[in-house]
C-alpha cells in the first residue's frame, strides 16, 4: 500500500503516490504542514524473525478495521508487539524478541501514511527513522505524532473506572479545575453526612426521651410553695381571729343579759351598752358571714413532690433542647444539600463547556458514561468506540490504535465497529482467534497467509546480511 498523505506538483494524492525529483522547499513546506493535520495511519508492515514471527507482510485498511486472523499460537499476538516495539521505542522490546530457533535476528520495516519510515535491523535491532523528505529522525518523532495508549490499549481498557474518567478529563483540560470541584463536593458530602448522622442521633436521643404531662413549663421552687403556703395560713390566722371575735363578743351578751336579769336598776344603762354589743354583733357578724378558709393541701402536695415534679420539668425541658438541636442540624443537613448540589451544577456546567471525544459521552461521579451507561454495562462495541475516541483525543495526529483477542467481540458488533471506525477516518489493527472471512490475513506457523491460502512475505529464511528493507 502506498502512503495515504504524498504530494505532487499542485496537490495532495490520496491512495497513491508521484515521486518529484527535486521537490522545493515551499512543496515540501506545504507537504509536512498537511502531514502536521491529518492523522497518522500505518500503510504497510513487514515483520521477520520477531517472537513467534517468521515472516509477515501486511497493508492495513486505511479506514476501518483490519483483522489478523488464525489459531492460537500462531504469531497474531506477535505482530501487535512487533509493531508496538518498532513505533513505541525500547520500553515496548520484547522480552525475548528474537524468533525461537532463528539466527537471524529480528526486522521490522513500518511505512506510514505521513512518509515516514521506521525500520529495527540488526543484532542490537538499532531503530532507524527517515522522514518523508529523507531526512533521519528518532523516537522523539516518532512520540510526536503517536499516542501511547494506541499502542497498548489493553492499559486504558484495563484501567479503573476511576482511571479512565480522570484520563479523559485531562485530556479535555478540566481534570484540574475538576478535582477542586470534586473535592469540595468530597467535603459537603461527608461534612452532610456527618450532620446527618448527628440530626439522626439527636432526633432518636430525643425521641426516646420521656414527656410528663400535667407538670409545669418551668422549675418549681420550693421556698415560693412554702411562701405561699405561710400567707394562706396569715390569712387563715385572720380568719380564726374574728371567729374569736365573735365568741367572745357573745359571751359578753350573755354576761349582760344575764346582769340585765339580775338587775333591773342597770337596765337602762345596759340596754344602752346591749345596744351598741348588738350593733357590734351585727358588723361582725357581716364581716365573718362569707369567710372561707383556703386548703393548703394542694402546696404541701406540691411541696412533698416538688424534687419528682422538678424532675419531669427537667425531662421535658431537656426534650425540648434536644428536638429543637435535632431541628437545627435538620437545617444544617438542608443548607448543605443546597451547596453540593451548587457544587454539582457548577461541575456539571464545566463540563458541558468542553468538547467530548464522542457524543453522549460524559464525566459523572467519577466515571465514564456513555448513552447513559457506566462502563460496565456498555456493550463491547461502545467500550471500543469510548476507548479509541479517547486515545484519539490524548494525540489526534494518531489516526490508529491496535486491539489483541478480538474474538471476544461477536460478528454483528464487530460489524458496527469497523462501520464506526470509517465513519471516524480511524484505523484499527486488530487480531482474532479465527479463520472466517472477517479477517483479513491470517497467521499461520509464523507466517501471514492471504484468504487464497497464499503466503504474502517470502517463506524462505535468508542467510545474515541478505536481508534488505522492505524485502524477505
Amino acid at each position: 500500500m502506498e502512503s495515504n498523505s504524498v504530494y505532487n506538483d499542485s496537490s495532495f494524492i490520496k491512495g497513491g503516490k508521484k515521486k518529484m525529483s527535486e521537490p522545493n522547499l515551499f512543496e515540501v513546506g506545504y507537504q509536512m504542514q498537511k502531514e502536521q493535520q491529518e492523522s497518522v495511519k500505518i500503510n504497510s508492515l513487514e515483520l521477520e524473525n520477531v517472537k513467534r514471527v517468521k515472516a509477515v507482510k501486511l497493508e492495513p485498511t486505511a479506514s476501518g478495521l483490519t483483522v489478523v486472523g488464525g489459531k492460537n499460537n500462531q504469531g497474531k499476538t506477535s505482530v501487535l508487539d512487533a509493531i508496538t516495539w518498532a513505533l513505541g521505542g525500547e520500553k515496548y522490546k520484547p522480552s525475548q524478541p528474537d524468533r525461537e530457533g532463528s539466527m537471524i535476528p529480528p526486522k521490522l520495516h513500518i511505512e506510514l501514511s505521513n512518509g515516514i519510515i521506521v525500520e529495527r535491523s540488526g543484532k542490537n535491532s538499532a531503530l532507524k527513522v527517515l522522514d518523508s523528505t529523507g531526512a533521519k529522525g528518532g523516537q522523539k518523532l516518532l512520540d510526536s505524532f503517536i499516542s501511547t495508549f494506541a499502542l497498548d490499549l489493553p492499559k486504558f481498557m484495563n484501567s479503573t473506572t476511576k482511571d479512565k474518567a480522570n484520563t479523559l478529563l485531562q485530556i479535555i483540560g478540566v481534570g484540574d479545575k475538576l478535582s477542586i470541584f470534586d473535592k469540595k463536593e468530597a467535603e459537603l458530602y461527608n461534612r452532610r453526612t456527618e450532620i446527618g448522622r448527628i440530626a439522626d442521633q439527636k432526633k432518636k436521643y430525643a425521641d426516646e426521651m420521656v414527656q410528663w404531662d400535667g407538670v409545669p413549663d418551668e422549675i418549681v421552687s420550693a421556698a415560693e410553695l412554702i411562701r405561699q403556703q405561710q400567707e394562706i395560713l396569715a390569712r387563715n390566722g385572720h380568719n380564726q381571729e374574728l371567729r374569736n371575735q365573735v365568741k367572745n363578743l357573745e359571751a359578753q351578751k350573755t354576761i349582760l343579759e344575764q346582769r340585765i336579769a339580775e338587775t333591773t336598776k342597770a337596765l337602762n344603762a345596759m340596754q344602752e351598752q346591749m345596744a351598741e354589743l348588738v350593733n357590734d354583733l351585727v358588723i361582725a357578724n357581716t364581716n365573718a358571714k362569707d369567710l372561707r378558709d383556703e386548703s393548703t393541701a394542694e402546696l404541701e402536695t406540691s411541696i412533698a413532690n416538688i424534687d419528682s415534679t422538678n424532675a419531669k420539668v427537667r425531662d421535658n425541658l431537656n426534650k425540648q433542647r434536644a428536638q429543637a438541636e435535632a431541628e437545627e442540624y435538620k437545617l444544617q443537613y438542608g443548607d448543605l444539600t443546597a451547596q453540593l448540589e451548587e457544587v454539582r451544577k457548577a461541575r456539571m456546567k464545566l463540563l458541558n463547556g468542553v468538547e467530548m471525544p464522542l457524543e453522549d459521552l460524559s464525566v459523572q461521579d467519577g466515571e465514564l458514561i456513555y448513552k447513559g451507561q457506566k462502563w460496565d454495562n456498555m456493550s463491547g462495541s461502545d467500550q471500543l468506540k469510548v476507548t479509541t475516541a479517547i486515545v484519539r483525543k490524548t494525540n489526534p495526529k494518531c489516526g490508529f490504535v491496535l486491539l489483541d483477542k478480538l474474538e471476544q467481540m461477536d460478528i454483528d458488533t464487530m460489524t458496527e465497529f469497523g462501520h464506526w471506525l470509517q465513519e471516524n477516518n480511524l484505523q484499527a489493527i486488530a487480531t482474532r482467534v479465527s479463520t472466517g472471512d472477517e479477517c483479513s490475513i491470517f497467521i499461520e506457523d509464523g507466517y501471514s497467509i492471504d484468504k487464497s491460502g497464499n503466503k504474502t512475505a517470502d517463506s524462505e529464511i535468508k542467510p545474515a546480511g541478505a536481508w534488505k528493507a522492505g524485502t524477505f
